[in-house]
């Protein structure tokens, strides 16, 4: 959940976290990253759909020591808000992510210790710190739409991996950098990668040498589901797919997710078997009659007045 000061601040300062409790028109965020975060910007673009920006843009959103737990703090938060259904994630500026702040983090690669093993174990602490940081996407029972443009390097390919659905513009390019700065992936990429594009081949190929990838291959290789024409044409296809999403009963939106992802790591038997686990409360719900009835009506389940999860 989130730390005790985020919290604190939240609860004394609600303006804090104002795009959360009130519906904000805009999918831009101008004004820059929300407070109490120094690298998000957080806005509500329509009812129900949370926008989350990575906003440095004069960095190309380069991902800094504040990036990787206000990350964590900010998908806890909406892991939890009952006004959020689905969250679209984007980048400010001309590029989605430059990956990594070299500059910034460099004091992480140099943790304290008396001895190699001490060293080593809070290394490992570290790498484990910010591996959460894009798992937390990956366990937040909200689907989340990415939406890329221009550059997505290192740990941006990290970050869309963990992301539910994946769209891009016609600019945008990925590129897996860290074999070129003399580490392997280790926040995500190389477990969540060969599993969302199709050939192991390519994966290992994209790994290995650190060649970009753009919009068309990503496309054709399932990295992405969608190509636009530009970043407005982006946005605008990202919140209409929100809206299709958060329209729908939240309860069967957010089991789905759960049972996607379970069964992703489990057999087909094991993933059956905690589907009936799951559904033997969750068909126990008014939704179901709603969305029936709606079906019957020739009715979008959309116009349906769904309850708060």
């Amino acid at each position: 959940m989130l730390s005790f000061a985020v919290k604190s601040t939240l609860m004394k300062n609600r303006c804090l976290w104002l795009p959360l409790c009130n519906a904000v028109r805009t999918m831009s965020s101008s004004d820059g990253p929300t407070p109490p975060f120094t690298t998000l910007a957080i806005n509500r673009p329509a009812e129900s759909i949370t926008h989350v920006e990575l906003h440095r843009p004069e960095k190309r959103n380069a991902m800094n020591r504040a990036f990787w737990s206000e990350m964590v703090d900010c998908f806890n938060q909406i892991a939890g808000d009952p006004d959020c259904r689905v969250v679209v994630v984007s980048g400010a500026g001309k590029s989605f992510t430059a990956g990594i702040d070299l500059v910034d983090m460099a004091s992480v690669l140099q943790p304290e210790g008396d001895d190699m093993a001490r060293t080593s174990w809070n290394l490992r602490k570290i790498i484990a710190k910010y591996q959460e940081t894009f798992t937390v996407i990956e366990k937040c029972p909200k689907p989340v739409v990415v939406a890329v443009h221009g550059a997505c390097v290192g740990g941006g390919v990290d970050l869309i991996t963990a992301c539910d659905i994946r769209l891009c513009a016609q600019d945008a390019w990925f590129q897996v950098k860290e074999v070129d700065i003399g580490l392997a992936a280790d926040v995500g990429t190389l477990q969540r990668l060969p599993k969302v594009i199709g050939g192991r081949s390519l994966v290992n190929e994209l790994a290995l040498t650190a060649r970009k990838m753009y919009a068309d291959e990503a496309k054709s290789s399932g990295l992405v589901s969608r190509v636009f024409a530009d970043k407005e044409a982006m946005m605008v296809g990202a919140l209409d797919m929100a809206r299709e999403i958060a329209g729908r009963s939240p309860v069967a939106v957010q089991g789905t997710k759960v049972n996607l992802i379970y069964s992703r790591d489990h057999s087909v038997a094991e993933g059956l078997d905690y589907m009936a686990t799951w559904n033997m409360s969750m068909l126990q719900t008014h939704d179901v009659m709603k969305s029936a009835q709606a079906s019957m009506e020739k009715k979008s389940p959309t116009t349906i007045p769904f309850s708060k999860l």
